[in-house]
C-alpha cells in the first residue's frame, strides 16, 4: 500500500514512534498532490514545498508535539490560516493573507499538524458544488466531468485521492455529508457546539453551521474530532465531552435503526439512490441491527420554511455589508442576502418556533431508536459545469439549494450525523447515507460507523488516478 493510502491512525502511530519521518511523509504527500491535483483541483494555495519540507524536518529533529505530530493537512478555505492565502472563494479576498489562525486551524497546528495549504470551496461556502471565481471548479475523482459536491468538496476529494489523510470541513446544509457521499469517504457533523467556531460577532443566535472532521474511516474521524472539539471560554454554547479516540466499533447486535427514506415522497430522489441506500441498510441488518421504516415524523414543508428563513437571515447577517459595498458576489449569494434583509424579527421567531417543535419531535423519536437514517443526497453527482440542479427527474427545484433538502432535518436542529459511503451506482458514481442520533450522541454514532466500516471498507475502492 502506498504511504498516502494508509490511514491517519497508522501514519500517526508511525510518526510518534519515529518509524516514519515527517519529512518522508511530506515528500510522499507533495508527490501525490503533484500527480493528482491537476486532474481535480482540490488543494489550493499550496505552500512552498521547500518550506514544508523544512518544517517537517524540524519536527523530526525536535520533540513530539501532539496527537497530529507531523501530519500534513490542507485546511478548508473558509478558515483563516496565518501566512496562507485565505480567499473564502471570493474575489474580494483573493489576496487575503491572515496574520492569525482561526480557532480550528490553531488547534490543529498546536496538535502538531503541518498546515500545507487550503482545500477548495464554493464562494463563502454557499452551495453544494465546489466552484468559485478564484480557483475554479473542483472535480469528482471518480468522474472528472462531475461535481464533487460541497461546500467541503476540496476536502473530500483530497481524502479520496490520498492527498491528505485527514481533513476539516464545515456543514450548514450538508457540506460535510454531501461531498462525503459523492467522494466515497466519511464526513461527521458533530452535535452543535461540540466544535466551536471563532468567537466573532454574535455568539448566541445563529446555530445552523458547525465545523467538523472528514476522513476515510470513522476511526480517523475520531482522531481529528478530539483535536478540534472542546469548549472555548469566550463562547456561551460550548459542549464538553470525553475523547472518542481511539475509537472502538460497537457490537451493533440489537440496535434499532429507523429508515426515513424519501420522507414519504417529500424529498424527490433520482433513480437508484433509494435502492443503493437499501443495500447499505442490509449491511446493518447483517450486523444484527433491527432496521425498520419510519413514517415522516414532521411536516417537510414547515421544516423547509423554517430552514430557508433562518439560513437567509444568517447569510444576510454575515455578508450584507459586501452587497452594500458593491462587492462581486454570485447570484445565489445575492439572493440569500436580499431575502434575509426582508425578514422581520417575527419571521425569524416563527422559524425558530418550528425548529423548536421539530427538535422536540426528533428527541422523542430518538427515545425509540439508536439512530435514524436518510440518504446523504437526492441526486447523483451532476455535470461539473452546472451551477446546481434545476430539477430532479422533471420535478422543478424552486431554489438553488432545494435539491439538498434531505440534509435539513439534521442541520435545522444541530444533531450529530455521520455520512457513510453506501457504494456505487450503475455509472460508477459514489453515494452515501447519513446516520443521525440524539444531541450528544456523537461517540455512539461513530462507534456504529466503525462497525459498518469494518464490514464494508468502501473507501478502499479508490479512484483511478
Amino acid at each position: 500500500m502506498l504511504l498516502t493510502q494508509r490511514s491517519a491512525t497508522d501514519l500517526l502511530s508511525d510518526l510518534t514512534t519515529r518509524n516514519l519521518s515527517a519529512a518522508d511523509l511530506m515528500r510522499a504527500t507533495l508527490d501525490r498532490i503533484d500527480r493528482a491535483n491537476p486532474k481535480v483541483n482540490a488543494v489550493v494555495a499550496l505552500r512552498d514545498p521547500a518550506e514544508l519540507l523544512k518544517e517537517a524536518q524540524a519536527l523530526d529533529d525536535g520533540p513530539l508535539t501532539g496527537p497530529l505530530h507531523g501530519l500534513p493537512i490542507a485546511v478548508k478555505d473558509l478558515v483563516n490560516v496565518a501566512g496562507i492565502v485565505s480567499s473564502h472563494g471570493s474575489e474580494t479576498l483573493r489576496d487575503h493573507v491572515p496574520e492569525q489562525d482561526d480557532l480550528i486551524a490553531a488547534r490543529m497546528r498546536a496538535a502538531g499538524a503541518i498546515l500545507i495549504g487550503k482545500t477548495n470551496t464554493p464562494e463563502f461556502g454557499l452551495g453544494s458544488h465546489t466552484f468559485n471565481p478564484v480557483y475554479g471548479v473542483t472535480r469528482n475523482p471518480y468522474d472528472t466531468t462531475r461535481s464533487c459536491g460541497g461546500s467541503s468538496g476540496g476536502a473530500a476529494v483530497a481524502l479520496a485521492t490520498g492527498m491528505t489523510a485527514l481533513a476539516d470541513g464545515s456543514d450548514m446544509m450538508g457540506s460535510l455529508r454531501n461531498p462525503a457521499a459523492w467522494n466515497n469517504v466519511y464526513g461527521f457533523r458533530p452535535s452543535w457546539g461540540r466544535v466551536p467556531s471563532d468567537p466573532d460577532g454574535d455568539n448566541f443566535l445563529h446555530q445552523l453551521s458547525t465545523l467538523g472532521p472528514m476522513a476515510r474511516s470513522p476511526e480517523d474521524i475520531a482522531v481529528l474530532l478530539d483535536v478540534i472539539a472542546g469548549p472555548d471560554s469566550r463562547q456561551p454554547h460550548g459542549m464538553d465531552a470525553p475523547p472518542v479516540a481511539p475509537l472502538q466499533a460497537v457490537d451493533p447486535t440489537g440496535l434499532r435503526l429507523g429508515w426515513l427514506g424519501d420522507w414519504g415522497g417529500a424529498f424527490p430522489m433520482q433513480e437508484g439512490i433509494l435502492d443503493l441506500s437499501a443495500s447499505a441498510l442490509e449491511v446493518f441488518r447483517a450486523l444484527g441491527c433491527h432496521v425498520e421504516p419510519v413514517a415522516p415524523p414532521f411536516c417537510a414543508d414547515a421544516m423547509w420554511q423554517s430552514w430557508t428563513d433562518l439560513r437567509s437571515w444568517q447569510v444576510a447577517c454575515g455578508h450584507a455589508d459586501l452587497l452594500r459595498d458593491g462587492a462581486p458576489l454570485k447570484d445565489t449569494a445575492v439572493w440569500e442576502i436580499e431575502r434575509g434583509l426582508k425578514l422581520s424579527a417575527l419571521d425569524v421567531h416563527r422559524a425558530s418556533v418550528i425548529r423548536s417543535d421539530w427538535f422536540k419531535t426528533a428527541a422523542q423519536l430518538l427515545d425509540s431508536y439508536d439512530a435514524l437514517i436518510l440518504p446523504s443526497a437526492q441526486v447523483w453527482p451532476f455535470e461539473a459545469e452546472l451551477p446546481y440542479p434545476t430539477d430532479i427527474d422533471g420535478q422543478v427545484m424552486d431554489t438553488y439549494h432545494r435539491w439538498m433538502q434531505v440534509v435539513v432535518p439534521v442541520s435545522l436542529i444541530g444533531l450529530p450525523a455521520l455520512a457513510v459511503p453506501a457504494g456505487f451506482g450503475p455509472q460508477g458514481l459514489p453515494m452515501g447515507i447519513q446516520l443521525f442520533g440524539p444531541r450528544g450522541g456523537d461517540a455512539a454514532l461513530l462507534a456504529l460507523g466503525a462497525a459498518y466500516h469494518a464490514a464494508t471498507g468502501w473507501p478502499q475502492k479508490r479512484p483511478a488516478m
